[in-house]
């Protein structure tokens, strides 16, 4: 009879972040939330980028949220079940909730936005690989069928994921130019009112909400502000109210800690756990071969990145899936020991010998979305220099970054940080499947890694509903990019957020901030 979730009755989460159980919400006021950098779209559909994740929830809603334990929780859904061979979903929608233009949301608006998340997003031809349909018997029911399990499927369908679109509106032409990407219409307790370019997009509160009460909040302002250092004055001024996701230079988190109106908080990021990694361009006549691969992660000390690039803030992390989620973490994976001498001896080997002080060139990009990395990139940049290898670092702004990478694969050596999100399969595979080679596509597989054994492990813990035995393809699949090395893990960032004092049920879900903040708000003090 499959296994049936969701309820009509109001949810219980756990006990919000930013608040005190003896303060009751309290309507009107402003937030002004940073989002960086500047998206490209509101809707998150067609990226995964952390911009639109942030931008879209606010306006777009997902079929369920997630508990700081990333159990689901109905949203659009009320109630769902799943049946005992895993291969049919069944999903209750709410009745009565209405599109931002007073369109009725309705079962076709799942269908049409699985269709188009299958199709344009990064990580979802991974997601919904194994959809072959969706059934709308009637106008409040979505009937999701696969043709094989998808035992992942459940936990992504957050709003950031895998936001649920007006059919109306993504009907016929091009989804990618559809003027609702900038000027969204969605289900979400915030109306799109106006983007002022450079500066900021302000929403408004959804007076007709399904979810009443909620909003409290009048306003709220995506504020964008690309200098770490200006973000960390916005905040000492209250010009920002909130800013998640390391939004400072990490020396100073301490000292604005200290400052009486503001707060730091670290949950709200197990939806979406950061993994930092350089990535090597396999298509470059060095990085193909292994050896090269080998030495060049013999001359980092994670270490030292660790302790003097991020202040601490992270866990050392050898292996492509993170050590947050253990249950797959496979801690006995090659590891590549800070070790100078051998990294040479590995390029001498490989036909590169020292001429003149240096082997060869090569050039090391960094997401810039962080501001860490710049000096991530520096330290790389010194410790290649270090074995003979003349590295350039090659700053821009993220726009300008994700299509060097992604579109014109004009990179090297690419000092990125992905979300493994809440399963593998989803967060993980997109990286090493060959299949997922997308140009054009961020955040998919920018090495050109190909590997039919990796991509049969993939394939296989992909569908395999027994959890012992998707442990043990994922670790094999551990062991087996380990040694072939096509993108080096250093470490697990350790995200914080850090808020005025003034503002109250900030993070109340796994994703955090990016959530809807339907529940936040904010007092005079």
């Amino acid at each position: 009879m499959g296994i049936a979730f969701g309820s009509t009755a109001a949810r219980t989460l756990a006990a919000p972040v930013g608040t005190s159980d003896t303060i009751k919400p309290v309507y009107g006021g402003r937030l002004a939330l940073l989002v960086n950098p500047e998206p490209n779209a509101l809707v998150s559909f067609a990226t995964s980028a952390g911009a639109e994740e942030k931008a879209s929830p606010k306006i777009t809603e997902g079929l369920l949220s997630y508990d700081f334990d990333v159990k689901p929780q109905p949203q659009l859904a009320r109630a769902w079940n799943i049946s005992d061979d895993g291969l049919t979903y069944t999903f209750h929608l709410r009745e009565g909730v209405s599109w931002h233009d007073g369109k009725p949301f309705v079962a076709n608006d799942v269908r049409r936005s699985v269709q188009l998340l299958k199709q344009y997003h990064p990580r979802g031809s991974t997601t919904f690989a194994n959809v072959t349909s969706v059934d709308t018997p009637d106008l409040h029911t979505a009937i999701i069928r696969l043709s094989k399990p998808a035992p992942y499927l459940i936990y992504a369908l957050a709003a950031q994921e895998s936001p649920i679109l007006p059919s109306h509106l993504y009907s016929d032409g091009d989804p990618l130019s559809n003027p609702n990407n900038v000027k969204p219409i969605g289900t979400g307790p915030y109306l799109f009112k106006e983007w002022i370019r450079g500066s900021h997009v302000r929403l408004v509160r959804n007076p007709h909400y399904w979810d009443a009460p909620k909003p409290y909040l009048d306003e709220l302002i995506l504020r964008f502000i690309s200098d770490p250092s200006a973000r960390a004055a916005a905040l000492e001024t209250g010009e920002l109210d909130i800013a998640g996701e390391n939004p400072v230079p990490l020396p100073d988190v301490a000292r604005l800690k200290s400052l009486a109106r503001l707060a730091v908080e670290t949950r709200g990021y197990s939806y979406n756990a950061a993994q930092t990694q350089l990535q090597f361009n396999l298509d470059n006549p060095y990085l193909k071969d292994v050896r090269v691969r080998h030495a060049i992660a013999h001359a980092i000390d994670r270490e030292t990145i660790l302790r003097s690039v991020f202040f601490g803030f992270g866990i050392s992390s050898p292996s492509p899936i993170s050590p947050l989620l253990s249950q797959y973490y496979d801690p006995t994976v090659p590891t590549y020991p800070f070790d100078r001498e051998k990294a040479a001896k590995l390029l001498d080997e490989s036909g590169y010998p020292l001429r003149g002080g240096t082997r060869f060139a090569l050039t090391i990009d960094y997401n810039p979305y962080d501001p860490s990395f710049r000096q991530l990139a520096a330290y790389l940049r010194q410790a290649l220099r270090g074995i003979g290898i003349d590295a350039t670092v090659r700053s821009q702004d993220f726009a300008t970054y994700v299509k060097r990478i992604y579109t014109d694969r004009d990179f090297d050596l690419d000092a990125n940080f992905l979300g493994n999100t809440f399963d593998p399969s989803v967060g993980v595979q997109r990286l090493y499947w060959s299949k997922n080679f997308r140009k054009g596509v961020p955040f998919s597989n920018a090495t050109h890694y190909t590997d039919p054994e990796v991509d049969r492990l993939l394939e296989a813990a992909a569908t395999e509903p027994d959890a012992i035995k998707r442990i043990a393809l994922f670790k094999a699949f551990q062991q087996k990019v380990g040694a072939d090395l096509p993108i080096y893990d250093l470490i697990t960032l350790k995200q914080i957020t850090v808020y005025n004092r003034r503002v109250h049920h900030h993070t109340v879900t796994a994703d955090g901030l990016n959530g809807n903040l339907a529940d936040v708000f904010v007092t005079s003090t």
